[in-house]
């Protein structure tokens, strides 16, 4: 069973695996470390991760990124309307969800925002199968804190239909403070002063910070703030509307008219950005921005700061939001931690390091450090793995009230109940005592509407209460609902039952002082306690996609998956007969010449000449049946000289076989008889040595 982290990001994704000597983070087919989170539409097949990437700027229509910022949202909502600034695609509505409209084998299509994200996931599942060789299902996915329950839900529908099991959605500080906590043995104690972490993460596209309380065994989230719209994509806009307008002026093209020429320079300023990290100044070169046109330029890095001021101006608001929300003052924090790319920036870190007044820390690696948190969560979640025990309490970031109607015989009954408050421990349980002779509904929702990201919709769900009744004296029936915040931050009412007031017989606590061989009964008393009588039927209704829809998406996304790799595996035989042409081309008059009568190699050229011919005319485009019979063909006549040249080299091989075992036997032999030698003259010389006393004692006693 696999055990995978998946850090899903808005410019790219990372994979990261538990093993037995601890998480590692896996490379894709091009062994790069991080994914793009792409996905493009073409005349055969789809393009995922890295080839929607390889492709993007000859597919702009066609191409799909922003996922993660697309997930849960309807197209009305005015925040697609800054996603439509970095998504190509034509952006649509899609059963009330937002989608893309793209052309896709020769024709039209609409995908939803749960599609696209399920197609994509679907990669990222086979590249972790790739690397690990086994089947992939069991996964962790970060999100960001601030997601909604429609967002998390739409994440949690997507990897359904990619065939994935979610163990838990993590929000992206949450999981780099578990990658960061559990690793640690120099935790404090129950008994000792909690240690406090600030974890800064800023991205491609947001901006998160997250206070965190350690202690041995366990983390406490304390406060989460976030800046939705703070992020790479910021910095990198605000650089190429700069130089969209020095281009305009000194080249007289005008880049933001042009879809391709936009993304081309959006691509070389993401390289500026990231030299101007390290360096004073950065140059940018664009080779045929446009017409024909080679820009090129110079930023320092004063005139980025500049650019960026207004964002630069918000970086603090976030962390003294976050300090606020957990009752504390930048004092009381003892490590800053930062991860994500952004906070390679010298300005940020400047700005966030005098804000907390002491210097920050970069010991997790800030690309994979929630990517290797969410695989300790998922080894922890799984039977698999034993790992260290530790306990992860997260908080929900917005407040979940209840609404129902009001019961007429309870005329001044409150209809309105704030149940999950602002930082309410996730995941938690709250149990809701309603009294009702018949069944009722009652609806959830987020308290703070305007505090919601964009104008996604404040309803979570509406829950119908069934086979309610009056008790059997005619009175209220007591009903009690199990509501449950989850390990992804999901609400559900998860079970309803009814109860009754009985008396019940329960001991009286005895005296500390009593014999202990007082024989004597424990005395009781009756006391009335409400005791379980039965089970309530919930019917729920939420943002979640229903079983029938997910399981069209499911067999529509096989049914592409089938296909690309039927592309795959049709633009592989081609390649493999191309490449068996020009091989067979080159050795027929070389390697193969003295193996090959003058009529087979004339019979074989003609045939390769007239393949290549083929190949490059009709053959450019046909079936992977049509290339392999091409390849057999061509095999059946060369097939026999390939033969005959093999079978000369293994004689070659096995003559040289018996000479190296003949030449390895003489050399043995040598070495024995050197061996044998040598001791032999060991014993002569220890004979010598023997006697050497005998003689000299011999001449002595003839003296005397």
């Amino acid at each position: 069973m696999s055990v995978v982290g998946v850090d899903f990001g808005c410019l790219n994704t990372i994979i990261a695996v538990a093993r037995n000597r601890g998480v590692d983070v896996i490379t894709n087919e091009v062994s790069n470390r991080a994914t793009p989170s792409l996905v493009g539409f073409g005349p055969k097949s789809r393009y995922l991760g890295e080839a929607a990437k390889t492709q993007e700027i000859s597919n702009l229509k066609n191409t799909v990124g922003s996922l993660k910022r697309l997930a849960g949202r309807s197209f009305s909502d005015p925040e697609i309307d800054i996603e439509k600034q970095y998504v190509t695609a034509a952006l649509v509505d899609v059963n009330g969800q937002v989608g893309a409209k793209v052309n896709y084998l020769g024709e039209q299509q609409t995908f939803s925002s749960t599609a696209l994200i399920a197609m994509y996931l679907t990669k990222i599942k086979a590249t972790a199968s790739a690397e690990l060789k086994l089947p992939v299902s069991d996964i962790v996915i970060s999100v960001p804190a601030w997601f909604t329950d429609s967002q998390r839900r739409a994440i949690l529908d997507a990897s359904e239909v990619a065939g994935l099991k979610t163990l838990r959605l993590m929000n992206d500080t949450t999981a780099a403070a578990l990658g960061y906590g559990i690793t640690k043995i120099d935790l404090p104690t129950a008994e000792e002063k909690p240690r406090i972490v600030a974890f800064v993460d800023i991205g491609y596209s947001n901006y998160t910070v997250s206070i965190v309380s350690f202690r041995k065994g366990e983390l406490t989230v304390l406060s989460t703030a976030y800046d939705r719209h703070f992020g790479g994509r910021d910095f990198d806009k605000a650089i190429a509307d700069h130089f969209a307008d020095e281009f305009k002026e000194k080249f007289k093209i005008e880049v933001k008219s042009n879809p391709k020429a936009y993304t081309r320079l959006m691509t070389g300023v993401e390289k500026v950005k990231k030299v101007l990290s390290a360096n004073a100044q950065a140059p940018l070169n664009v080779e045929s921005i446009m017409n024909d046109i080679d820009v090129r330029g110079m930023l320092k890095r004063e005139e980025l700061e500049e650019l960026v001021k207004p964002l630069l101006d918000r970086v603090t608001v976030p962390l003294q939001q976050a300090l606020d929300d957990a009752g504390l003052k930048a004092a009381d924090v003892d490590f800053i931690e930062c991860i994500g790319g952004c906070t390679r920036v010298p300005s940020l870190k400047e700005a966030i390091s005098t804000f907390f007044g002491k210097p920050l820390s970069f010991t997790l690696n800030q690309d994979e450090a929630v990517a290797r948190g969410c695989a300790f969560a998922c080894a922890i979640l799984s039977p698999v793995f034993r790992v260290r025990d530790f306990a992860v309490h997260d908080i929900v970031s917005y407040p979940i009230e209840f609404t129902w109607e009001r019961y007429a015989e309870i005329p001044d009954e409150d209809t309105t109940l704030t149940v999950f408050n602002k930082n309410n421990t996730v995941p938690s349980t709250k149990i809701l005592t309603f009294y009702r002779k018949e069944s009722f509904d009652l609806e959830a929702r987020y308290a703070e509407p305007d505090k919601l990201p964009g104008k996604i919709s404040p309803w979570i769900g509406r829950f119908s209460v069934k086979g309610v009744k009056p008790d059997p004296k005619g009175d209220f029936m007591i009903c009690k609902l199990k509501a449950r915040l989850n390990l992804h931050g999901v609400l559900n009412i998860e079970s309803g039952y009814y109860v009754e007031e009985a008396e019940v017989e329960e001991p009286i606590p005895e005296d500390k002082d009593k014999d202990e061989n007082d024989k004597t009964p424990p005395k009781t008393r009756k006391v009335k306690k409400q005791v379980k009588k039965g089970d309530l039927t919930v019917v729920s209704s939420t943002n979640a996609a229903d079983q029938a829809s997910k399981d069209a998406l499911a067999e529509r996304e096989n049914q592409m998956f089938v296909e690309d790799k039927l592309v795959a595996d049709t633009e592989d035989r081609k390649n493999a007969l191309e490449e068996y042409i020009y091989e067979m081309r080159a050795k027929i008059d070389d390697q193969y010449a003295a193996f090959a009568s003058d009529s087979e190699k004339s019979k074989l050229k003609d045939m390769l000449e007239a393949a290549e011919n083929w190949l490059y005319d009709e053959g450019d485009d046909t079936t992977k049946a049509a290339y392999v019979a091409k390849h057999e063909e061509l095999r059946s006549v060369a097939g026999p000289i390939v033969q005959r040249y093999n079978d000369k080299e293994e004689e070659k091989r096995q003559a040289q076989r018996a000479q190296r075992s003949a030449v390895e036997r003489a050399r043995e032999e040598a070495a024995k008889k050197a061996e044998e030698s040598k001791k032999d003259t060991e014993m002569k010389d220890a004979g010598d040595d023997i006697l050497q006393p005998e003689i000299e004692e011999a001449d002595s006693e003839m003296k005397d």
